[in-house]
């Protein structure tokens, strides 16, 4: 990799850097204009496509496509609606965390942090399975003590493990009796923090939901509540044990903390945790605090930069991946890779083809079914496999389907 020290809008810059030759211009600097006049500028020049990361949300509108699109701006991303889609998400999942959907949900990938009492403890992959011959759900990865291990027959699961487990919707019962969860319903939402997240997320949620949002800023708080017709504002410090009382902590479903400052949400996250509050969530954008933070038990922790990273990298994969996941606590990646005629991973069962270290295929989508993967899986061209892969495995992975 090479860097340049300078203004991203220099054309004189940009001409040195050749960006003529770039096939993708990626603007993610922190001023919205920036980015625009940069990608605007280096299309150009020439380069093949450009990616803007933008705070407006009107600017993703259908209407307005076509304008961006004759700047020379091929893609827009818009940092917070990815948060806040996620943040979606994970609510209308309890029990477990869903991190990603494959195949519009032909496949899921589940995150699930196992308690004291979970049935699994100290048993091994081999013990779980045992006497079983076909599950609807697999196992992919544990992380524990920030370390991430692709498990193998012989590995046992332990409190405090972090389970990420790929499953079918018919799985989905089986892997909640696995790790002992529960289903829930989510009625009472308290958000902390008016930023565009806690904004966006109580404008999707505000018309189901009852949804309590807490902002510290007065004139802020007063702007929230002329645009969330659906949300009680309030105005106050949510690190105010007091408050977070009078306003019935105790009989929410969910807690979300997205104010910005990662102390506040991680430490607010906990607070609720013990208030009884069933799912947290904290937004952590650092870095360093993310595995405290699920060790703290807060449920899911979400990072606006993995999340978009995540997105833009979909831009620079090959074209056998459709899909690309960057894991909030964990160096692995989950990727959906399309089977290409006579590639590697179709010449023998899996248990045959000596799949890379640090990686394993969770499952299959075939025409319009999907199932879970095992050693004696034949992979047919066309399918659609998902593959959860260490850094030091993508490469490695990536022959197999290329």
């Amino acid at each position: 990799m090479l860097t340049r020290t300078g203004s991203a809008t220099s054309i004189s810059l940009l001409i040195d850097s050749d960006v003529k030759r770039a096939d993708l211009f990626i603007a993610v600097a922190t001023s919205e204009e920036i980015n625009i006049t940069a990608s605007i500028l280096s299309k150009k020049l020439g380069a093949k496509k450009t990616i803007a990361r933008i705070d407006n949300q009107e600017y993703l509108f259908p209407k307005y496509r076509d304008h961006f699109t004759s700047l020379g701006i091929d893609y827009m991303i818009y940092p917070e609606m990815l948060a806040s889609k996620e943040v979606v998400g994970l609510l209308q999942q309890t029990g477990t965390t869903n991190i990603a959907d494959f195949s519009g949900g032909k496949l899921s990938l589940f995150s699930v942090k196992l308690d004291e009492d979970a049935p699994i403890i100290n048993k091994s992959i081999i013990e779980t399975t045992q006497g079983i011959d076909y599950q609807n759900y697999r196992v992919v990865a544990i992380t524990r003590n920030g370390e991430t291990i692709i498990p193998r027959g012989e590995d046992k699961f332990l409190a405090g493990d972090m389970l990420y487990i790929v499953s079918n919707q018919a799985g989905i019962p089986g892997l909640m009796e696995f790790s002992g969860k529960k289903k829930f319903d989510i009625h009472n939402i308290m958000i902390l923090g008016g930023s565009r997240i806690g904004m966006l997320t109580s404008k999707e949620m505000g018309s189901q939901h009852n949804v309590k949002l807490i902002e510290l800023d007065r004139e802020k708080s007063y702007r929230l509540s002329n645009l969330l017709n659906n949300t009680l504002v309030i105005n106050g410090d949510g690190r105010d044990m007091n408050l977070l009382i009078e306003e019935g902590i105790k009989n929410m479903d969910a807690f979300i903390s997205v104010t910005g400052d990662s102390e506040t949400n991680i430490l607010s996250c906990v607070l609720a945790k013990n208030m009884g509050v069933k799912k947290t969530i904290a937004e952590v954008e650092n870095m360093d605090y993310i595995t405290l933070a699920e060790n703290m038990g807060i449920d899911t922790i979400i990072n606006k930069k993995l999340v978009t990273a995540g997105r833009i990298f979909h831009f620079t994969a090959s074209e056998t991946v459709t899909s690309i996941k960057y894991l909030t606590g964990t160096d692995a990646e989950v990727l959906e890779f399309i089977v290409k005629e006579d590639s590697k991973i179709t010449r023998g069962a899996l248990n045959q083809i000596d799949f890379p270290k640090g990686s394993i295929i969770g499952g299959v989508i075939r025409d319009k079914s999907s199932f879970i993967a095992n050693g004696y899986t034949l992979i047919k061209p066309d399918d659609r496999v998902v593959v959860f892969a260490l850094p030091s495995a993508i490469n490695k992975v990536g022959k197999f389907f290329n």
